[in-house]
């Protein structure tokens, strides 16, 4: 291709974009994902903070118990934590919410994003 075409092909291109801006781009409609560091007890009393995706729930707060459900998102509620067996985390606090298929179960604080277990402002179940 000679040097006159190439010139000719940038210059329509260049009229084709020439109005065209980055807010001119449709945009997404989902709801933007709470960031991970909002983690923190709101006003309803429940603690609001990020969690590991896959997350199990079980029936107690030991990996001995049922598996009740996971957390398949990264951002839940929990309603209070209690005291069980130890964890990877180092510590023994699990926390109590409703996962993510309606049942209800204790996960252990590893898995939640929490600066401090158990969570500054949170009632021990």
């Amino acid at each position: 291709m000679n040097a006159a075409k190439k010139f000719a092909l940038l210059a329509g291109a260049a009229a084709l974009t020439a109005g065209l801006t980055v807010t001119s781009l449709p945009t997404a409609s989902a709801a933007p994902a709470k960031p991970a560091a909002d983690c923190g007890v709101h006003s309803d009393g429940r603690l609001y903070c990020g969690n590991r995706a896959g997350a199990k729930g079980y029936a107690d707060r030991s990996y001995r118990s049922a598996t009740r459900g996971t957390l398949n998102t990264t951002y839940s509620w929990f309603v209070c934590w209690g005291p069980g067996d130890p964890h990877p985390g180092g510590n023994n606090v699990w926390y109590w919410t409703q996962l993510d298929n309606g049942a209800w179960g204790n996960v252990p604080a590893v898995d939640v994003n929490t600066p401090n277990d158990p969570a500054y402002g949170l009632r021990q179940c």
